[in-house]
C-alpha cells in the first residue's frame, strides 16, 4: 500500500495514513512531534533539504528517492512524488517503499558485469525499468486527481496541475507501449514499423515539455529529406528521450542550449544526426567508454550511466550503427545509420 502524507512548509507531518505509520514503526503522534528530517538517514538529509526548498518555491517533486530510519533502526528506501499547494503552505505526497527494488538493482548490476549475460540482462533491465516507472507516474496522476481543482483559485496553479496530469498521462502511455514492446522475446526486421521522426519528436518533447521549457533548450529540426525509417517505435522514443535529457543534463552553464536533429540518406543508408552545444567530453580519454554500461563522465549525482548504453543496443540490435564525435565545451554529435 502507498504511504500518503501531508506536510507543512515548516517541515512537520500534518497527516499520515496508517500504511506510513506501519512502515516506519512510529506512532502518528511520534511522527508529528518531530521534524521530518529527524527521521531521514543522515547521509540523505542535506540532499533532501535542497529538494524540499524547491517545494517551497511551488515546484513539484517527482521521482525523488531517499532513505529513512525506522523505529527499529532499519534503513529503508522511499520513492517520492509530491505537489505543493502554496496558498495553504502544505505539501501533498505519496511515498513507495522501494527497499526491495534497490536490493534487486544492486544484484542486477553485479550480474550485468558478466559479459556472457549482457544481452539477456539488458532486456530485463529495459522491461523492469519501464514497468517500475509506471507506478510513480500513476501515483502522480492519482495525486492530481485527489486535489479538488474547483477549489484552486490561482489560474497559474490550476494550469500547472492540469499540465502535470496531461504530461504524466502521456508518459504513462509511452511506458505502456515500451513495456509491451519488450514483452516480445525477439524483435526482428519483420516486426518493424515505419517510424515518423517528427511524430516521435513531438511525442517525446511533449512528455518532457516542462523539463525542456525550464532548460530553455532551442531545437533546430529538419526531417524534410527523410521523414520515415523502418524501426521499432519504442526504441526510437527511447533514443530521442535519452539524447534530449542528456543534452539538458549536460548543458554548459550560462550558455543557451541548442539542439540540432536532422535526417538524411547518406551512401544509400537512412541516417539520423543529433547534435548539441553542451559540455562535451574528451574523445581520446573516454571515447571508447561512451556506450558502456555504468559510465559517468561529468559527476552528476542523478546520472546512472545507462542511457547511451540503451541507445547503442537499440540501434545495433536492429542492424544499425552509431558514431559519436565530441569536444570539451563544444558539444557532442551522434550519427546513427539504420539498416536499410
Amino acid at each position: 500500500m502507498d504511504c500518503l502524507c501531508i506536510a507543512n512548509f515548516e517541515g512537520y507531518f500534518v497527516k499520515i495514513n496508517p500504511a506510513f505509520v506501519e512502515l516506519l514503526g512510529f506512532s502518528e503522534t511520534e511522527l508529528r512531534s518531530k521534524l521530518i528530517s529527524d527521521f531521514i538517514y543522515d547521509e540523505d538529509k542535506k540532499r533532501t533539504a535542497s529538494y524540499r526548498s524547491n517545494l517551497k518555491q511551488n515546484k513539484p517533486l517527482i521521482n525523488f528517492e531517499n532513505r529513512y530510519v525506522t523505529k527499529s533502526g532499519a534503513i529503508i528506501w522511499l520513492h517520492w512524488t509530491a505537489i505543493p499547494v502554496e496558498k495553504d503552505k502544505l505539501v501533498y505526497a505519496i511515498a513507495k517503499d522501494i527497499t526491495h527494488k534497490k536490493e534487486l538493482e544492486n544484484e542486477r548490476i553485479s550480474h550485468l558485469s558478466k559479459l556472457s549475460e549482457v544481452n539477456e540482462k539488458l532486456k530485463q533491465l529495459n522491461y523492469t525499468t519501464s514497468h517500475d516507472l509506471r507506478s510513480p507516474v500513476n501515483n502522480l496522476i492519482s495525486l492530481v486527481d485527489l486535489i479538488d481543482l474547483s477549489k484552486v483559485e490561482d489560474p497559474e496553479t490550476l494550469k500547472m496541475l492540469n499540465y502535470i496530469k496531461v504530461s504524466a498521462e502521456g508518459l504513462n502511455d509511452s511506458l505502456n507501449t515500451y513495456v509491451e514492446a519488450f514483452k516480445q522475446k525477439n524483435i526482428s526486421n519483420e516486426t518493424l514499423d515505419l517510424v515518423n521522426f517528427n511524430a516521435i519528436f513531438n511525442k517525446v518533447s511533449h512528455s518532457i515539455s516542462t523539463l525542456i521549457q525550464k532548460s530553455g533548450a532551442q531545437f533546430e529540426i529538419d526531417f524534410s529529406v527523410l521523414e520515415n525509417v523502418p524501426f521499432n517505435p519504442a526504441y526510437m522514443e527511447s533514443i530521442f528521450l535519452n539524447f534530449i535529457t542528456n543534452s539538458i543534463k549536460y548543458a554548459r552553464p550560462e550558455v543557451p542550449l541548442i539542439i540540432s536533429i536532422t535526417s538524411n540518406n547518406l551512401y544509400g543508408k537512412p541516417t539520423f544526426k543529433y547534435s548539441d552545444n553542451g559540455l562535451g567530453f574528451d574523445m581520446e580519454k573516454v571515447g571508447h567508454l561512451i556506450f558502456k554500461l555504468n559510465q559517468r563522465f561529468h559527476g552528476n549525482e542523478d546520472s546512472k550511466g545507462v542511457g547511451l548504453y540503451l541507445v547503442y543496443n537499440h540501434v545495433t540490435s536492429l542492424g544499425g550503427s552509431i558514431h559519436v564525435d565530441s569536444k570539451i565545451n563544444h558539444g557532442t554529435t551522434f550519427t546513427i545509420s539504420f539498416n536499410s
